[in-house]
C-alpha cells in the first residue's frame, strides 16, 4: 500500500479570487430584489421552466429536494469526518466538522437578518439548507489530497444540489437566488474559513510525517 501524500495547499491567487467572486455574488444578489422583496426576473425566468414541466408531479419535487435535509447533509459531514480520522488526519477531520457548521451559524445568525428577505414565516435569503450541503461538500473538497476522492465529491454535490435547488424551487421553499446566494456565500466562507487551517495541517504534516492508505 502506498504511502505517499499528496500536497494539500492551493493557490493563492485562486482562493482570494474564489472567495472575491463568490462574496461579490452574495452581496450583488439582493440589489436586484424589489421593495417587496419578492421575486426577481432572474428568479421568474428560472422558475418558470421548472414549475411548467413538474408542477403536475408534486412528487417529484419532494424526492428532489432530499438532498438538502438535515438528516442526509450532518450523516455525510459526520461520514466525511471519519473518512479523515480513519486516514489519522485528525486536524483534518475536526475542521470539517466545525468549518461547515460555523458557516451555517454565520449565515443564520448574521447574513440572513442583514438582507432580511422574508418567504412565508422565515429568511429566506441565502437559503440555509442550500449553505448547509454546499458547505460540506466544499469543505471536504478544499480539505481532501485524494484526487478521485475531491473528483467524485465535487460531481456529485453538484448534482444533488442542482436536484435539491429544483425541489425547493418546485415546493416554494425558496426562490432561485436565495439558492445561488446560499452557494456562493457557503463557497466563499468555508474557502475563507478553511485557508487558515490548511495553513496549519501543512506545516504540521511537514514536521510531523504519518502515513496513510490511499483511497
Amino acid at each position: 500500500m502506498s504511502t505517499t501524500r499528496q500536497a494539500l495547499g492551493w493557490p493563492t491567487a485562486f482562493r482570494l479570487g474564489l472567495v472575491s467572486l463568490c462574496a461579490v455574488v452574495t452581496v450583488s444578489l439582493p440589489l436586484s430584489f424589489p421593495h417587496d422583496d419578492g421575486p426577481t426576473d432572474l428568479d421568474r425566468d428560472l422558475a418558470a421552466p421548472i414549475h411548467s414541466a413538474l408542477d403536475s408531479h408534486p412528487g417529484v419535487y419532494q424526492t428532489l429536494v432530499i438532498p438538502s435535509n438535515g438528516y442526509i447533509v450532518i450523516p455525510l459531514l459526520l461520514v466525511a469526518a471519519c473518512w479523515f480520522a480513519y486516514r489519522g488526519q485528525w486536524w483534518r477531520a475536526a475542521t470539517m466538522v466545525v468549518v461547515p457548521e460555523l458557516a451555517v451559524a454565520v449565515n443564520s445568525w448574521l447574513l440572513k437578518p442583514l438582507w432580511e428577505r422574508p418567504l412565508h414565516d422565515y429568511l429566506a435569503y441565502p437559503s440555509g439548507h442550500t449553505v448547509h450541503l454546499v458547505a460540506v461538500a466544499s469543505a471536504f473538497v478544499l480539505l481532501t489530497d485524494v484526487p478521485r476522492a475531491r473528483a467524485t465529491t465535487l460531481g456529485s454535490s453538484v448534482l444533488a444540489m442542482l436536484c435539491a435547488a429544483v425541489g425547493m424551487i418546485g415546493l416554494g421553499y425558496h426562490l432561485p437566488t436565495d439558492i445561488l446566494g446560499g452557494a456562493a456565500a457557503a463557497i466563499a466562507m468555508v474557502t475563507a474559513l478553511c485557508w487558515p487551517a490548511e495553513r496549519f495541517l501543512l506545516r504540521t504534516e511537514r514536521v510531523h510525517p504519518a502515513a496513510r492508505l490511499d483511497a
